[in-house]
């Protein structure tokens, strides 16, 4: 049965089931002032009772001891102080050990009825003694029919309701500590790792945007270069020939090499803009996962998501996509574009998505498919829109080799993330004929 100073006896200290030295020199302190009481008080039970003076002192030495078990058999300790209540002694027994009682984790029934015990006895024995010295005084008839019930409840009331209501006390009171203490641990416990699982999604967090920042470098700078690359091969080979059409090729690399320019600025902008913590100082100190204030990582993801939306809504729409195409048409490529259904305008995110496959299906096309003839199709549905970009096969095998542009490989890749970040779906490879085909469709809610 658990008692008092048994909840955290695996963290003890002290001998047996003490939890502290402290603790069971107190009890053993305890037990020798009882059993010195009930000493003194057994050479007269042994007077009375016609036993011999040692045999007395005996048995009240033994029977206070027991009060040394108190923390662990309070209902032996209190059984005792009951039964030893007829011979006139244990009243330090009877006291600590009520409280004892109270204050382990016995039952409350059980409690009720020990002390209920150790009431009719402490009132009986109280009862017989007032009675006793009653007989022997002078007159002490005419008051005996209400002074020995009210001495007799008072002290029985005094011995055990005192040391009851304390022990109740000391006993809610620890298991309420242990319970706050057991919440606190609970609490750190769930804080740790909600620090650990923030520091994994800020890792994650800061991952995608890696990817996402290098995915839209690769947007913005492919297409103008391949381009400018595709324009400069131009005027190198008409330098001569045709000056009037160099000089005219020579405006567009300018023009583009400014509108990357622009883009990359805007961009860095939006970037900047979004940086609500200053760089780190050399050699400052890094905090602690578990210094850093969950609110902290709401308002970095409130920051990162505010970022991406100020850069969706900063960038390219599908009305730019004639534009665009016309870039390509400048730079010697034969695009065909066709619109099917009602034009209309969707969300930032879907309409820049919807741009930079074209885009950079058409960039594929200047790298490796130099020449070819390129068709463009843009559809509005209902719920959804769809794009696709086939060219035919080049004139000339290898021209891409040829205009000398590198190629990542991550273009593809690149088109099937931002496809399938919306909820789209996203197809691509060879056609029978010997060109490549892009098509995505993209969900417009």
């Amino acid at each position: 049965m658990t008692t008092t100073g048994e909840v955290h006896r695996a963290a003890a200290g002290g001998p047996w089931w003490w939890e502290r030295r402290r603790s069971a020199l107190f009890d053993v302190a305890l037990g020798v002032a009882s059993a010195a009481e009930c000493a003194v008080e057994g050479i007269a039970f042994g007077h009375k009772a016609g036993l011999p003076v040692a045999m007395g002192v005996v048995f009240g030495v033994l029977a206070g001891a027991t009060l040394v078990l108190r923390r662990r058999w309070p209902i032996a300790v209190v059984l005792v102080s009951v039964a030893i209540a007829p011979a006139q002694m244990g009243l330090l027994l009877t006291v600590v050990g009520l409280y004892s009682l109270a204050a382990s984790e016995v039952p409350r029934r059980i409690i009720g009825a020990l002390a209920t015990m150790s009431f009719a006895g402490t009132l009986i024995v109280t009862v017989v003694r007032v009675q006793q010295d009653a007989a022997r005084g002078v007159d002490t008839f005419q008051v005996a029919n209400w002074f020995i019930p009210f001495i007799a409840v008072t002290a029985a009331l005094g011995v055990t309701a005192p040391p009851l209501l304390l022990g109740l006390y000391v006993g809610a009171r620890r298991r309420l500590m242990e319970s706050l203490q057991e919440r606190n641990e609970s609490l750190e416990r769930e804080l740790l790792l909600l620090a650990e699982r923030a520091e994994e999604r800020a890792e994650w967090a800061r991952g995608e945007e890696r990817t996402r920042i290098a995915r839209e470098m690769h947007d913005v700078v492919a297409h103008r270069v391949s381009l400018m690359v595709v324009h400069a091969a131009a005027l190198q080979a008409v330098a001569r020939k045709d000056p009037e059409k160099a000089v005219k090729n020579a405006a567009l690399v300018g023009d583009m090499g400014r509108q990357a320019l622009t883009e990359l600025r805007e961009m860095l902008g939006v970037l900047r803009s979004g940086e609500a913590v200053p760089a780190r100082a050399k050699g400052a100190r890094v905090p602690d996962v578990a210094e850093v204030p969950l609110a902290a990582v709401g308002v970095a993801a409130a920051a990162a998501a505010s970022r991406a939306e100020a850069e969706a809504e900063s960038g390219p729409c599908l009305a730019e996509l004639e534009e665009l195409v016309g870039q390509s048409r400048a730079a010697g490529m034969v695009v065909e574009m066709l619109v099917e259904g009602e034009v209309r305008l969707y969300a930032a995110v879907v309409e820049q998505t919807a741009y930079r496959v074209v885009q950079e299906a058409l960039t594929n096309v200047h790298k490796h498919a130099a020449g070819a003839k390129t068709y463009v199709r843009l559809a509005h549905r209902g719920a959804e829109v769809a794009m696709q970009v086939e060219n035919e096969p080049p004139p000339v095998l290898a021209a891409a080799s040829a205009v000398g542009l590198p190629s990542g490989g991550n273009g593809l890749v690149g088109m099937k993330e931002r496809v399938a970040g919306l909820g789209g779906v996203f197809v691509s490879g060879p056609t029978d004929a010997g060109g490549f085909r892009v098509s995505a469709v993209l969900p417009t809610a």
